[in-house]
Protein backbone atom coordinates (compact mmCIF):
# COMPACT_ATOMS: atom_id res chain seq x y z
CA UNK A 1 0.00 0.00 0.00
CA UNK A 2 2.57 2.38 0.78
CA UNK A 3 6.54 2.85 1.46
CA UNK A 4 8.21 5.30 3.86
CA UNK A 5 11.11 7.39 2.14
CA UNK A 6 13.45 10.26 4.03
CA UNK A 7 9.27 10.85 5.70
CA UNK A 8 7.57 11.10 2.80
CA UNK A 9 4.88 8.00 1.85
CA UNK A 10 3.77 6.67 -1.31
CA UNK A 11 0.16 6.46 -1.77
CA UNK A 12 -1.53 5.12 -4.94
CA UNK A 13 1.42 6.46 -6.67
CA UNK A 14 1.51 9.77 -5.31
CA UNK A 15 4.04 11.09 -2.70
CA UNK A 16 2.88 12.92 0.08
CA UNK A 17 5.46 14.22 2.69
CA UNK A 18 4.51 13.57 6.28
CA UNK A 19 5.28 16.60 9.10
CA UNK A 20 5.53 16.44 12.74
CA UNK A 21 4.70 12.59 12.85
CA UNK A 22 5.10 12.70 17.06
CA UNK A 23 2.95 15.74 16.97
CA UNK A 24 0.16 15.00 19.76
CA UNK A 25 -3.27 16.13 18.04
CA UNK A 26 -5.48 14.67 20.88
CA UNK A 27 -3.33 14.34 24.14
CA UNK A 28 -5.53 12.57 26.72
CA UNK A 29 -5.79 9.73 23.90
CA UNK A 30 -2.41 9.85 22.91
CA UNK A 31 -3.18 10.44 19.04
CA UNK A 32 0.02 12.08 17.00
CA UNK A 33 -0.26 12.91 13.77
CA UNK A 34 1.21 9.66 12.81
CA UNK A 35 -1.54 7.37 14.73
CA UNK A 36 -4.35 9.99 12.94
CA UNK A 37 -2.73 9.35 9.77
CA UNK A 38 -3.25 5.62 9.82
CA UNK A 39 -6.76 5.84 11.20
CA UNK A 40 -7.63 8.26 8.57
CA UNK A 41 -6.69 5.70 6.00
CA UNK A 42 -8.62 2.91 7.35
CA UNK A 43 -11.89 5.64 7.83
CA UNK A 44 -10.50 6.18 4.04
CA UNK A 45 -13.75 4.27 2.24
CA UNK A 46 -16.10 5.71 4.95
CA UNK A 47 -15.11 9.05 5.00
CA UNK A 48 -14.21 9.89 1.14
CA UNK A 49 -17.76 8.25 0.53
CA UNK A 50 -19.75 10.92 2.83
CA UNK A 51 -17.37 13.81 1.21
CA UNK A 52 -17.00 13.10 -2.38
CA UNK A 53 -19.16 15.47 -4.60
CA UNK A 54 -19.13 17.19 -1.91
CA UNK A 55 -18.18 20.88 -1.33
CA UNK A 56 -15.44 20.39 1.99
CA UNK A 57 -14.89 22.78 4.56
CA UNK A 58 -12.51 21.55 7.22
CA UNK A 59 -11.35 22.54 10.42
CA UNK A 60 -7.72 22.74 11.07
CA UNK A 61 -5.77 22.43 14.21
CA UNK A 62 -2.25 22.71 13.44
CA UNK A 63 -1.30 22.62 17.36
CA UNK A 64 -3.92 19.96 18.34
CA UNK A 65 -6.99 19.74 19.68
CA UNK A 66 -6.10 22.37 22.69
CA UNK A 67 -4.52 24.76 19.93
CA UNK A 68 -5.70 27.94 17.64
CA UNK A 69 -7.63 26.45 14.79
CA UNK A 70 -9.47 27.63 11.88
CA UNK A 71 -12.07 26.94 9.32
CA UNK A 72 -10.59 26.48 5.77
CA UNK A 73 -12.94 26.88 2.43
CA UNK A 74 -10.26 27.36 -0.27
CA UNK A 75 -7.96 24.66 -0.86
CA UNK A 76 -4.84 25.32 1.23
CA UNK A 77 -1.87 26.10 -0.76
CA UNK A 78 0.82 24.53 -2.39
CA UNK A 79 -1.33 21.96 -3.52
CA UNK A 80 0.05 19.43 -5.52
CA UNK A 81 -1.46 18.13 -8.81
CA UNK A 82 -3.36 15.66 -7.80
CA UNK A 83 -5.86 17.37 -5.64
CA UNK A 84 -9.02 18.27 -7.76
CA UNK A 85 -10.94 21.38 -7.14
CA UNK A 86 -14.68 22.65 -6.67
CA UNK A 87 -15.19 25.74 -7.14
CA UNK A 88 -18.07 27.58 -6.08
CA UNK A 89 -18.55 31.28 -6.89
CA UNK A 90 -15.02 33.24 -5.18
CA UNK A 91 -14.42 30.22 -3.42
CA UNK A 92 -11.97 26.49 -5.12
CA UNK A 93 -13.08 24.07 -2.20
CA UNK A 94 -10.98 20.83 -2.11
CA UNK A 95 -13.09 18.11 -3.82
CA UNK A 96 -11.93 14.86 -1.15
CA UNK A 97 -12.24 12.14 -3.61
CA UNK A 98 -9.10 9.84 -3.09
CA UNK A 99 -6.91 8.43 -0.10
CA UNK A 100 -3.97 10.70 -1.33
CA UNK A 101 -5.93 13.46 -0.84
CA UNK A 102 -6.91 12.50 2.61
CA UNK A 103 -3.81 12.06 3.86
CA UNK A 104 -2.23 15.17 2.90
CA UNK A 105 -5.65 17.24 4.48
CA UNK A 106 -4.71 15.03 7.72
CA UNK A 107 -0.84 16.19 7.17
CA UNK A 108 -1.97 19.20 7.12
CA UNK A 109 -3.87 18.71 10.74
CA UNK A 110 -7.10 19.02 9.18
CA UNK A 111 -8.80 17.30 11.92
CA UNK A 112 -13.06 17.95 11.37
CA UNK A 113 -14.24 17.23 7.81
CA UNK A 114 -17.83 19.26 6.97
CA UNK A 115 -19.03 18.13 3.82
CA UNK A 116 -21.89 20.54 2.34
CA UNK A 117 -25.71 19.14 1.72
CA UNK A 118 -25.72 20.23 -2.82
CA UNK A 119 -23.95 18.09 -4.65
CA UNK A 120 -21.27 19.04 -6.87
CA UNK A 121 -22.77 17.06 -9.68
CA UNK A 122 -26.21 17.88 -8.63
CA UNK A 123 -26.68 20.60 -6.85
CA UNK A 124 -30.43 21.46 -6.72
CA UNK A 125 -32.10 18.18 -5.52
CA UNK A 126 -30.27 16.51 -2.53
CA UNK A 127 -30.01 13.03 -2.13
CA UNK A 128 -30.92 12.40 1.92
CA UNK A 129 -32.75 15.27 4.42
CA UNK A 130 -31.04 15.71 7.74
CA UNK A 131 -33.05 17.19 10.75
CA UNK A 132 -29.98 18.37 13.12
CA UNK A 133 -30.91 17.99 16.73
CA UNK A 134 -28.55 20.65 18.73
CA UNK A 135 -28.66 20.87 22.25
CA UNK A 136 -28.87 24.56 24.07
CA UNK A 137 -26.13 22.94 26.53
CA UNK A 138 -23.09 21.14 26.29
CA UNK A 139 -24.13 17.75 28.61
CA UNK A 140 -27.90 16.82 27.74
CA UNK A 141 -28.75 13.93 28.74
CA UNK A 142 -32.17 13.68 26.99
CA UNK A 143 -30.65 13.99 23.27
CA UNK A 144 -31.19 10.39 22.67
CA UNK A 145 -34.38 10.31 23.84
CA UNK A 146 -35.23 13.33 21.38
CA UNK A 147 -34.04 11.49 18.53
CA UNK A 148 -35.94 8.68 19.35
CA UNK A 149 -39.25 10.33 19.43
CA UNK A 150 -38.29 12.26 15.99
CA UNK A 151 -37.39 8.79 14.21
CA UNK A 152 -40.84 7.53 15.59
CA UNK A 153 -42.80 10.13 14.65
CA UNK A 154 -40.96 9.75 10.95
CA UNK A 155 -41.47 6.21 11.48
CA UNK A 156 -45.45 6.70 11.81
CA UNK A 157 -45.80 8.70 8.56
CA UNK A 158 -43.89 6.26 6.87
CA UNK A 159 -40.45 7.70 6.57
CA UNK A 160 -37.35 5.09 7.55
CA UNK A 161 -33.96 6.95 8.87
CA UNK A 162 -30.61 6.55 10.52
CA UNK A 163 -29.68 8.35 13.64
CA UNK A 164 -26.15 9.98 13.77
CA UNK A 165 -23.98 11.55 16.77
CA UNK A 166 -22.52 14.96 15.50
CA UNK A 167 -19.52 13.69 17.26
CA UNK A 168 -20.01 16.46 19.33
CA UNK A 169 -23.07 17.16 21.31
CA UNK A 170 -25.67 16.50 18.98
CA UNK A 171 -27.85 14.02 16.61
CA UNK A 172 -28.65 14.09 13.64
CA UNK A 173 -31.13 12.42 11.44
CA UNK A 174 -31.14 11.13 8.46
CA UNK A 175 -33.56 9.91 5.52
CA UNK A 176 -32.06 9.20 2.27
CA UNK A 177 -33.84 10.17 -0.89
CA UNK A 178 -34.65 9.57 -4.62
CA UNK A 179 -33.66 12.89 -5.98
CA UNK A 180 -37.05 14.30 -6.40
CA UNK A 181 -37.50 17.18 -4.16
CA UNK A 182 -35.90 20.11 -3.95
CA UNK A 183 -34.43 22.19 -0.50
CA UNK A 184 -37.06 24.48 -0.26
CA UNK A 185 -40.20 21.51 -0.58
CA UNK A 186 -37.47 19.89 2.52
CA UNK A 187 -37.79 22.43 4.22
CA UNK A 188 -41.63 22.62 4.34
CA UNK A 189 -41.64 19.06 5.43
CA UNK A 190 -39.21 20.04 8.17
CA UNK A 191 -41.26 23.05 9.25
CA UNK A 192 -44.39 20.56 9.30
CA UNK A 193 -42.36 18.00 11.82
CA UNK A 194 -40.53 20.78 14.17
CA UNK A 195 -43.42 22.34 14.68
CA UNK A 196 -44.99 19.37 15.52
CA UNK A 197 -42.60 18.07 17.88
CA UNK A 198 -42.19 21.67 19.65
CA UNK A 199 -45.88 21.81 20.41
CA UNK A 200 -46.28 18.04 21.17
CA UNK A 201 -43.32 17.79 23.65
CA UNK A 202 -43.07 21.97 24.39
CA UNK A 203 -39.98 21.18 27.72
CA UNK A 204 -37.77 19.08 25.20
CA UNK A 205 -37.60 20.49 21.56
CA UNK A 206 -37.57 24.28 20.23
CA UNK A 207 -37.48 25.88 16.71
CA UNK A 208 -36.43 29.54 17.99
CA UNK A 209 -33.76 30.08 16.12
CA UNK A 210 -32.10 33.16 18.47
CA UNK A 211 -29.87 30.55 20.51
CA UNK A 212 -30.29 33.17 23.62
CA UNK A 213 -34.58 32.46 23.70
CA UNK A 214 -34.12 28.56 23.70
CA UNK A 215 -33.55 28.00 27.32
CA UNK A 216 -32.16 24.54 27.66
CA UNK A 217 -34.36 22.97 24.88
CA UNK A 218 -33.11 21.06 22.19
CA UNK A 219 -32.96 23.02 18.79
CA UNK A 220 -35.09 21.14 15.94
CA UNK A 221 -33.16 22.55 13.28
CA UNK A 222 -34.72 22.17 10.29
CA UNK A 223 -33.14 25.17 8.14
CA UNK A 224 -29.49 24.25 8.81
CA UNK A 225 -30.59 21.86 5.51
CA UNK A 226 -29.90 23.84 2.41
CA UNK A 227 -27.41 24.42 -0.47
CA UNK A 228 -24.27 26.17 0.64
CA UNK A 229 -24.67 24.86 4.23
CA UNK A 230 -22.30 22.09 5.62
CA UNK A 231 -22.66 19.17 8.29
CA UNK A 232 -20.26 17.18 10.18
CA UNK A 233 -19.44 14.46 7.73
CA UNK A 234 -20.26 10.60 8.80
CA UNK A 235 -17.39 9.53 10.18
CA UNK A 236 -15.65 12.66 10.15
CA UNK A 237 -13.53 12.93 13.29
CA UNK A 238 -14.36 15.66 15.90
CA UNK A 239 -11.58 18.30 18.10
CA UNK A 240 -12.77 16.72 21.29
CA UNK A 241 -10.86 15.26 24.12
CA UNK A 242 -12.25 12.16 23.51
CA UNK A 243 -11.37 11.91 19.77
CA UNK A 244 -15.02 11.05 19.23
CA UNK A 245 -16.41 10.30 15.44
CA UNK A 246 -19.54 11.30 13.65
CA UNK A 247 -21.62 7.83 13.97
CA UNK A 248 -24.42 6.28 12.56
CA UNK A 249 -26.24 4.41 14.81
CA UNK A 250 -28.65 2.03 15.07
CA UNK A 251 -32.41 3.00 16.85
CA UNK A 252 -31.46 -0.15 19.54
CA UNK A 253 -28.30 1.92 20.37
CA UNK A 254 -29.97 5.31 21.08
CA UNK A 255 -32.70 3.48 23.03
CA UNK A 256 -29.83 2.21 24.86
CA UNK A 257 -28.78 5.93 25.63
CA UNK A 258 -25.40 5.72 23.90
CA UNK A 259 -23.17 8.61 24.34
CA UNK A 260 -21.35 10.79 21.40
CA UNK A 261 -17.83 9.89 22.91
CA UNK A 262 -18.70 6.19 23.09
CA UNK A 263 -17.10 6.20 19.13
CA UNK A 264 -13.93 7.36 18.74
CA UNK A 265 -10.75 7.43 16.45
CA UNK A 266 -9.38 4.17 18.56
CA UNK A 267 -12.31 1.69 18.41
CA UNK A 268 -14.41 2.88 15.47
CA UNK A 269 -12.83 0.69 12.81
CA UNK A 270 -13.39 -2.44 15.30
CA UNK A 271 -17.38 -1.40 14.63
CA UNK A 272 -17.26 -0.87 11.02
CA UNK A 273 -16.14 -4.48 10.35
CA UNK A 274 -18.69 -5.39 12.26
CA UNK A 275 -21.68 -3.40 11.25
CA UNK A 276 -20.63 -1.60 8.44
CA UNK A 277 -21.92 2.06 7.42
CA UNK A 278 -25.55 2.10 8.61
CA UNK A 279 -26.62 4.14 6.25
CA UNK A 280 -26.58 1.75 3.91
CA UNK A 281 -29.33 0.08 5.47
CA UNK A 282 -31.81 2.21 4.51
CA UNK A 283 -33.25 2.78 1.11
CA UNK A 284 -33.36 6.32 -0.66
CA UNK A 285 -37.05 6.91 0.89
CA UNK A 286 -39.77 9.07 -1.23
CA UNK A 287 -40.87 11.90 0.69
CA UNK A 288 -43.36 13.63 -2.12
CA UNK A 289 -46.26 12.06 -0.71
CA UNK A 290 -45.96 13.74 2.69
CA UNK A 291 -45.06 17.22 0.80
CA UNK A 292 -48.77 16.47 -0.62
CA UNK A 293 -50.04 15.40 2.40
CA UNK A 294 -49.57 18.67 4.51
CA UNK A 295 -50.73 20.49 1.62
CA UNK A 296 -48.39 21.59 -0.58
Amino acid sequence: MSTAVKGSIMIQGQELTITNPDKLLWPEMGITKLMYLEKLGELAPYLIKHCKDRYLTTIRYPDGIHGKSFYQKNYPQPKPEFVKLAPLGTIAYVHLESLPVLLWLGNLACLEFHASFDRISEPERPTEWIIDLDPSIEEEPRIMEAASLVGKLLLSLGIRSIPKTSGATGVQIIVPLLQDLTFDELRQIGQFVGEYMSRSHPQLFTIERMKKDRGNMIYFDYLQHYRGKTISASYTPRARKAASVSTPLAWEEVERDVKPGDYHLLNIMQRLRSKGDLIDSVPAQNLRPILQFIGH
